[in-house]
């Protein structure tokens, strides 16, 4: 007899610590809210006045879109290719040397594994340097730093999902080569928007919401734009309060800790680190 309820308290405290468990990984669990908020387009920029580079990457753009090479980089990322990683590199002989300024993590555009940098984005800069018979050479820094490291000629080119932005005149952009949007991430367990099915219905509640509520984004990027309201990008803002993070994926932990209530972020990131969390 005391075997047998030894043998059922065993049952009944497996299962409630399996219980716990499952209750844990749900407390961690997120989700995006798949409605586009945006319309917009990637582009890289260079400096001011640098024709000649910025000619250059137009033509191997186009030129790569033609021949499936950016495809191809875009399959490894979103189908069933396999990234190539490349690494930083050292700043030397600037005459040899393709230098490319980009901010990570921001997968699946660019993004570190060890010490190598993949990414579509990455990919890109590594085939144009070879294009140009030059060394790739990768700066990490802050979003924000990207345009007037640029300008001031640190860098030769920014690479980051960078929103196509007249108003950003430090730089000049090249040609678009992807469309973007912006787009929530929440809790698993948040239900705020689940009535939602287009913009429209999910402006009208942020809008409803006081700065009470609080919203996470990349410093310097069209997330923070949109939600802080931004006249050169036509975007009104909302009275919620912003929170501005280093990257999104710091911005998805501060949520999952419960200091915001959600974030916003480009598509493809988004969907990325909603992936890794919830794996």
């Amino acid at each position: 007899m005391k075997k047998l309820i030894a043998l059922l308290l065993t049952i009944v405290l497996l299962t409630f610590s399996l219980a716990s468990c499952g209750n844990e990984t749900d407390k961690d669990a997120v989700k995006v809210v798949d409605i586009p908020l945006t319309e917009e387009e990637y582009a890289f920029c260079v400096a001011p006045g640098n024709t000649e580079l910025l000619e250059t990457v137009n033509a191997f753009l186009k030129q790569s879109k033609e021949n499936g090479v950016f495809d191809t980089s875009v399959n490894n990322y979103f189908g069933d290719g396999t990234p190539v990683g490349y690494e930083m590199g050292t700043v030397g002989d600037r005459s040899k040397q393709l230098v490319v300024a980009t901010n990570t993590p921001f997968e699946p555009f660019e993004y570190t594994e060890g010490n190598k940098y993949y990414g579509i984005d990455i990919e890109f800069m590594a085939a144009l340097a070879a294009d140009m018979g030059k060394e790739l050479v990768i700066l990490e820094m802050s979003f924000d730093a990207i345009f007037s490291s640029v300008e001031a000629g640190y860098a030769d080119i920014g690479a980051a999902g960078i929103t196509y932005d007249e108003s950003r005149t430090s730089v000049t952009f090249t040609d678009t080569y992807y469309k973007a949007s912006q787009m929530l991430i929440v809790k698993a367990d948040d239900t705020t928007f689940d009535n939602c099915k287009t913009a429209e219905d999910v402006f009208a509640i942020l809008s409803a919401m006081g700065a009470d509520k609080k919203v996470g984004a990349q410093n310097g990027t069209t997330g923070q734009l949109f939600m802080e309201g931004n006249e050169d990008f036509g975007y009104e803002g909302f009275a919620l309060t912003v929170v501005g993070h280093v990257s999104g994926a710091q911005a998805v932990q501060d949520m999952i800790n419960g200091n915001i209530d959600f974030v916003i972020l480009d598509e493809g990131p988004a969907k990325s680190i909603v992936k890794a969390i919830n794996e």
